[in-house]
């Protein structure tokens, strides 16, 4: 299951999110009604009041108030109904001024007014429209980028039922530095979750080159040291790339969490882990950190030279639930300042609802806690994700 926030891309199971929607997002959704944009009905009855009143009473002054009808469309409506507003504004004002004929504002100046204002706004929603379409173009750009970098995952993939949310802190780029992937192989199913250090494209080009090496190296090693090897490789060539291309994230790291599942080990993982928080182990009879030394983040190798990386084996029951969080979780504060307190949230739910085990409501209680947590605020990218044995064998191509 996955989910973008980015906060909102994003599916569960397929469960992908992003926090927040772009402003137009907003307004259009609150503005519609089975889908249908019921935009254009804040201006007419807008007007259709103001005529009411300029025959009736003696309150509103016809010019004054006619002339913000255009207005008013050029922030809800689109080009066309914006100029059909001014149309109307404008027919208003003739039948008060030759009609009505009851206010002395009305006249040549009036007309001018409410011709000038009419196509203000007209004007003002075209640049608005343009806006828009420019952000959603650039929206869609950012998610396309994400689906490479975060491929879809079949359901079962790997012999493993799964759930991701992603949340991107930055919810108009919906881009980021985190990421996950699963990759079933000849020695097992290999379940990778990293955090690339910083933002932008330059973390989501090291998460995109991180990604691509565990895709092969999962499937053809068989000794998951072997596999975490070359992903520090990875990371000290790519690293080595862009400083000789001249970018300033030549000392760029990222923390990750490598696990394996072994065929002739259906009690057990393998975990690798590269300075990255420490995975619980979720199920009925409760939440526990598993037992894994941290060694140094990827691209850090170079300060203990000749050093083995360390393969830590533990137990993992069939009904327990792999659950692999990126800093975004665990560094979430509330307003105070109060980091978010991640396993003891966990824990809590777990004892509430026995339930809450399987990897989709487990990704859905992390993110929802984080988000209360923090107030929908996030300070960085964050990535939720959970698997567990499907109770079949691995399918690999």
């Amino acid at each position: 299951m996955r989910e973008s926030v980015r906060g909102g891309r994003k599916v569960l199971g397929g469960l992908s999110f992003a926090v927040g929607r772009t402003a137009a997002e907003s307004r259009h959704a609150l503005l519609s009604v089975h889908g249908h944009s019921v935009a254009w009905m804040v201006p007419f009855l807008m007007l259709a009041a103001i005529a009411v009143a300029d025959v009736t009473t003696d309150v509103f002054q016809i010019v004054a108030w006619t002339v913000l009808v255009p207005g008013v469309a050029a922030a809800l409506c689109g080009v066309r109904g914006t100029a059909v507003f001014a149309v109307l504004s404008l027919v208003v004002y003739v039948l008060a001024d030759t009609v009505w004929r009851h206010r002395d504002e009305t006249g040549l100046p009036g007309l001018m007014l409410v011709v000038i204002g009419g196509a203000v706004a007209v004007v003002a929603a075209a640049f608005r429209v343009a806006g828009e379409q420019r952000m959603l173009h650039m929206r869609d750009i950012a998610e396309t980028t994400q689906r490479t970098v975060l491929r879809p995952l079949p359901v079962g993939f790997g012999g493993l039922e799964h759930a991701a949310v992603y949340l991107a802190a930055d919810s108009e780029a919906r881009v980021g530095g985190d990421f996950y992937d699963i990759q079933p192989g000849p020695h097992g199913t290999r379940v990778l979750l990293g955090d690339v250090q910083g933002k932008g494209l330059g973390a989501v080009d090291a998460a995109a080159a991180l990604l691509g090496t565990f895709r092969e190296a999962a499937y053809h090693e068989a000794d998951l040291a072997v596999v975490a090897g070359h992903l520090e490789i990875r990371m000290l060539r790519h690293r080595a790339h862009t400083a000789a291309l001249g970018g300033a994230d030549g000392d760029r790291f990222a923390t990750a969490v490598l696990v394996g599942f072994r065929i002739d080990q259906p009690d057990a993982v393998e975990i690798v882990n590269f300075g990255h928080e420490p995975p619980l182990a979720v199920g009925p009879g409760g939440v526990r950190p598993l037992p894994v030394t941290g060694g140094l983040p990827l691209g850090m190798s170079e300060l203990t030279p000749g050093s083995v990386l360390p393969v830590a084996r533990a137990g993992l029951a069939a009904d327990e639930t792999l659950l692999l969080v990126t800093d975004g979780v665990t560094e979430a504060r509330d307003p105070d300042g109060v980091f978010y307190p991640h396993s003891e949230a966990v824990v809590a739910a777990v004892a509430g609802d026995p339930s809450d085990t399987s990897p989709q409501r487990l990704v859905t209680v992390v993110r929802d806690g984080t988000l209360r947590h923090c107030r929908g605020r996030l300070g960085d990218d964050t990535t939720v994700f959970a698997v567990r044995r499907a109770g079949r064998p691995p399918v690999w191509p």
